[in-house]
């Protein structure tokens, strides 16, 4: 009960929070408060506005906003967000494109499950779909996942993914962005062994812990100062009453935005005061940089507890993909069994989160993949966000992954025979 309380307690800070926010904006919106000629009672409007609206987004989960997309054709399409397999723990989307043929380039993107939703890609996915069939990985908030649904740790996780390529055939390439690339790298060595068949066509992954010790950061230092205990004790909590999933032992996000925050307080909270002033003078707009960014990064999800420890114990701590000693159900995956999967590895020359080095030690692991089959880019100058959602991905690296799989792919255009490139 304790764990629950400390749960339930978190929630009703953050509700205070945005109850007190739209308290303020009322009390300040009242006609009679106009004939005050004071300045003090606009900022209070706006503290209000900002208040409110930023507590309100950390339980919501952000909408892809994307109904429509203008193709190669230059004719704008309805876009369908559809599900196409469903799972308790995540499904897997396709982003259907209306009036347009199947486009041959067939793209699964692994989205992280790190404490933001899925939609934290959705730059990637607009910029992917004018001329792919895009898949993303929609994880589910662990709040509201009942008990009764089981567990969650890296290992499901990676037969989640092993379900996904399975449903998706092998013309799929895949790409994973950040916190998957281990567990897809496992996923694709998995089925190398287990059903070869079902292989994607190529694996790009995008600034992801392969070897966490390759180059430290801060991320990795955290992992070996604390020990198991203290972050179960510490970071874990059962979720309270007012979500489907009581009981459930989960990483809340919201006490993973609160250590985000302190991280870079100062920012913050210049960014938030600033937004405040815009507000009362009117500056200010629903869809203006701030609240584009916020509105994004406030939305945090909670994870399964045994998704987070196990991702800390085995990929962080014992470092078993950089060993290449990962199992899945007791049974050894062997990394060097990837012998006609295409491999890319990206990474950030300024990334802080998952420093260079670390994702390019997965095509030392590929030893059974011949040279001609891998490939690695660094982006100059770009951070981890950068990689796969900023001007480096759009200018730099979107066109060098998509090069890197028409290189690696067999389709063909009906008509004139030749490889289909970008």
């Amino acid at each position: 009960m304790r764990y629950m309380a400390t749960y339930d307690m978190m929630e009703t800070v953050r509700n205070t929070n945005q109850w007190l926010g739209a308290t303020a904006r009322t009390l300040a919106s009242y006609p009679h408060m106009a004939m005050l000629p004071n300045p003090m009672i606009r900022w209070m409007a706006a503290w209000g506005e900002v208040t409110e609206r930023s507590f309100e987004r950390m339980v919501a989960k952000p909408d892809w906003g994307i109904d429509t997309i203008t193709c190669d054709d230059g004719r704008d399409h309805l876009v369908n967000v559809r599900t196409v397999v469903e799972r308790p723990f995540g499904d897997l989307l396709h982003f259907e494109v209306a009036g347009r043929a199947p486009q041959p380039r067939k793209i699964l993107l692994v989205a992280p499950m790190s404490g933001h939703y899925a939609t934290l890609l959705r730059s990637t996915v607009k910029s992917l779909i004018t001329n792919c069939e895009v898949y993303v990985t929609d994880w589910h908030n662990a709040r509201d996942i009942p008990v009764s649904a089981g567990k969650f740790d890296v290992e499901d996780y990676t037969l989640y993914l092993v379900e996904f390529m399975r449903h998706l055939g092998p013309d799929t390439n895949v790409v994973a962005v950040c916190q998957p690339a281990p567990l897809t790298l496992a996923a694709t060595a998995y089925l190398a062994e287990e059903d070869p068949s079902a292989q994607p066509r190529s694996l790009t992954l995008i600034g992801g812990p392969i070897d966490p010790d390759a180059t430290p950061t801060d991320v990795t230092d955290f992992g070996h100062r604390v020990t198991m205990g203290q972050l179960e004790e510490t970071m874990c909590q059962r979720v309270g009453f007012k979500y489907a999933g009581v009981g459930r032992r989960v990483y809340p996000g919201l006490l993973q935005l609160s250590s985000f925050m302190s991280m870079n307080m100062d920012r913050h909270s210049k960014a938030f005061t600033e937004q405040i002033m815009r507000v009362a003078r009117g500056e200010a707009g629903d869809h203006d940089a701030h609240n584009k960014f916020y509105d994004e990064y406030l939305a945090v999800m909670d994870m399964p507890a045994e998704f987070y420890l196990s991702t800390v114990e085995r990929i962080f701590k014992d470092r078993e993909i950089a060993k290449n000693a990962f199992t899945v159900e007791g049974k050894p995956v062997d990394i060097g069994k990837i012998t006609t999967v295409a491999v890319k590895t990206v990474e950030g020359a300024n990334d802080d989160i998952s420093a260079p080095g670390q994702c390019v030690a997965a095509l030392d692991l590929l030893t059974g993949l011949p040279p001609e089959k891998k490939a690695s880019h660094l982006e100059p100058g770009a951070g981890h966000y950068g990689i796969f959602a900023g001007r480096s991905w759009r200018n730099n690296i979107r066109p060098l992954v998509l090069d890197f799989i028409d290189q690696n792919s067999d389709s063909v255009d009906g008509q004139t025979g030749l490889s289909v490139v970008n």
